[in-house]
């Protein structure tokens, strides 16, 4: 079991404790924006800013998770995600609270890739799927129990009592994050051969890998369809269903069991289907609950769906990583994971502004609908790029990438 090692048990509990106070977190930021305004677009800028900083530094600053000690970036990362939240209860309007979450995302653009980027260090590459599956059924299980409490707490205190409790989680994650030694996060550290022709190398690799590639383009659809469902959620909740901050945060939570269940059951299934079957039925599973959830009568049916949908997007999820992180080296992957994460990301800014316009000429019903048709032509997509990748080794798939000539041993 991965969690006998403990480097990789210290990076677990902190994943646990900074995942839970940041998905309690963004329910209170959503719903304390959506008060403040009453505005799809308003709504829409505070979810892209989260995730906004994480496209600059994968496109403009990859090359550092490289270069610069990991461990050093994530406790950095933490301090900042600290303060933010510490600042946050004082916001005195909208533009502010949006602004404060930009930085927050920006701390949150070197911290998540340099964590997936390590994991493959910290443990042997036989227990990496598991390796996986823990992490992200942590991630996922805050999001099962995050957003709920989020709504209550919310409703009942306020969003200042949520920012208090995520300040508290990203400290824990620091003091947690300085016990792994360096070393166990970062084999060695690449060299710099000069910013952009680094910055070009991690480019070169993503695109070149057909693993990374199957993740680029499928992922990439479904991650516009999911954006822009993720903008109309809470006018779903809110005034399709007339369930208020509670049902928003029910739905959030339904969403957030599912990916628990489907994390945990796909490493299962992957080793009997293999990923190009495992990622193509995740990702219709997907499109059969957003579709669901456009048709329901009520809040609760609606959960029902997103349930479901959920336990696709929990196996999908775990096919991606395994994916990206198999499809190079150490050496560069910290580059590649952050450019493919900013692309992905890209694209889910993209359906979040077409979810905020759309919000303003039509229901949130038909966005949901259309986002799960958005879905099944991932779902085609997936099955047909990862097809010939269900064999291949972690071996194979680093010889498809070239190395920086160069690296410091670490």
């Amino acid at each position: 079991m991965p969690l006998r090692l403990p480097g990789f048990r210290n990076l677990f509990f902190a994943t646990l404790a900074s995942s839970a106070g940041t998905l309690l977190a963004t329910v209170a930021l959503i719903i304390d924006v959506q008060t403040r305004t009453d505005s799809g677009p308003w709504v829409a800028a505070v979810v892209i800013v989260e995730f906004l900083p994480t496209i600059f530094v994968g496109l403009l600053l990859g090359p550092l998770l490289d270069r610069l000690e990991r461990r050093s970036l994530m406790v950095a990362a933490d301090a900042v995600r600290v303060g933010v939240f510490v600042a946050l209860p004082f916001a005195p309007n909208a533009a502010t609270v949006v602004g404060l979450a930009a930085i927050a995302g920006l701390a949150t653009g070197f911290f998540r890739p340099a964590v997936y980027a390590g994991v493959p260090n910290l443990v042997p590459d036989e227990e990496l799927p598991r390796a996986n599956a823990l992490l992200q059924g942590v991630e996922n299980l805050s999001w099962a129990i995050g957003p709920l409490v989020g709504g209550v707490l919310t409703a009942a205190a306020g969003p200042s009592a949520a920012y208090a409790i995520n300040a508290a989680s990203f400290l824990v994650s620091l003091l947690l994050v300085v016990r792994i030694p360096p070393r166990l996060l970062q084999s060695e550290r690449a060299l710099s051969r000069g910013h952009w022709r680094d910055l070009r190398d991690g480019f070169s690799v993503a695109l070149r890998s057909p693993s990374m590639r199957a993740v680029l383009v499928a992922w990439g659809i479904a991650s516009v369809a999911t954006g822009a469902a993720n903008v109309a959620e809470i006018f779903l909740a809110k005034r399709t269903f007339s369930a208020g901050d509670l049902g928003y945060g029910l739905l959030f939570s339904a969403m957030g069991a599912g990916l628990v269940l489907g994390t945990f059951l796909s490493a299962a299934v992957l080793a009997r289907s293999g990923v190009a079957r495992t990622y193509g039925a995740s990702l219709t599973l997907m499109a059969m609950g957003y579709i669901g959830a456009a048709l329901s009568p009520n809040v609760w049916v609606a959960a029902g769906c997103l349930l479901v949908a959920g336990v696709g997007n929990g196996a999908a999820i775990l096919c991606n990583a395994l994916l990206v992180q198999r499809g190079t080296f150490d050496l560069m992957r910290g580059r590649a994971l952050t450019f493919v994460m900013s692309i992905t990301y890209v694209l889910v800014g993209v359906g979040n502004g077409l979810g905020g316009l759309l919000l303003n000429r039509t229901s949130p019903r038909w966005i949901w609908a259309a986002c799960g048709l958005g879905l099944l032509v991932a779902a085609v997509a997936g099955r047909l790029l990862a097809r010939n990748l269900g064999s291949e080794t972690p071996a194979e798939a680093e010889v498809r990438a070239e190395p920086a000539p160069m690296a410091a041993a670490h």
